[in-house]
């Protein structure tokens, strides 16, 4: 048995085809917005459950578009902090309300955004890797990954300064993401929100995701490096806007 909504699937074929090409792209670029698209139409929980599949998927084809690319001083830190953030994330889950979650992780990016897009942070020369940063900011984002399916701009708001090539920068986002949803199955399982019904809907929508995957890909290997920057803060503002409404109207 599977959701029959018209109206579900009218907005989850796109949500999908976006979700690989963020994943796999321009990150951020419709990271975290997946789960307000699909409660249009389901109860976010429902809808958080039925993306967790559909971007475990997307991150096998990630992997084989990025494989072995990473920025290798920064993986351990993330990881590192990684781990913490979902940790934290399974144990407070029942108990932190949802909403407040999008309006912090929300304000946070678009302060970030606007102070990029602004021109006050290019006064700064390129940020190195650290550990107190890395593993503050991975860990963020991995709570709010599990919280609110919203982890991107955490992760972005320490990765961005430093200017990586964006081929090492789109691959380190991408192998951080299969570790964090990976990480997430046992504790969704555990915490009932994996079903024969979600995972059925998950299952009809995945021949959606090489598609999604490979348009990435392509637009990830045209857009100039300078240009690619650019939409990557103006879509951390939007998503960072898009949070904040949503912490707010719920």
């Amino acid at each position: 048995m599977l959701i029959t909504d018209p109206l579900f699937y009218l907005l989850a074929i796109p949500v999908v085809l976006l979700s690989g090409i963020s994943k796999t792209g321009i990150p951020g670029l419709f990271g975290g917005m997946a789960v307000p698209f699909l409660a249009l139409a389901i109860p976010p929980l429902q809808a958080a459950a039925i993306m967790l599949p559909i971007l475990c998927f997307i991150d096998l084809f990630g992997l084989g578009a990025y494989r072995g690319t990473f920025d290798r001083r920064n993986m351990p830190m993330l990881l590192t902090g990684l781990a913490i953030g979902i940790v934290a994330g399974a144990l407070t889950f029942s108990y932190v309300r949802q909403d407040m979650v999008r309006l912090l992780i929300g304000a946070i990016a678009i302060v970030f955004a606007v102070n990029n897009l602004a021109g006050w942070a290019k006064r700064r020369p390129p940020a190195g890797a650290s550990w107190p940063r890395g593993v503050f900011w991975s860990a963020l984002s991995g709570l709010t990954s599990f919280l609110a399916h919203a982890g991107s701009p955490p992760l972005m708001a320490y990765l961005l300064p430093q200017r990586l090539d964006k081929r090492i920068y789109v691959g380190t986002t991408v192998w951080f993401f299969f570790a964090s949803n990976y990480a997430k199955i046992l504790p969704y399982a555990w915490l009932g929100q994996i079903d024969t019904v979600n995972l059925a809907t998950a299952l009809v929508l995945l021949p959606l995701v090489p598609l999604g995957v490979k348009l990435g890909v392509m637009i990830q290997g045209k857009v100039p490096e300078r240009l690619f920057y650019a939409i990557s803060y103006w879509a951390l503002l939007a998503l960072g806007v898009k949070l904040v409404y949503d912490g707010i109207r719920l």
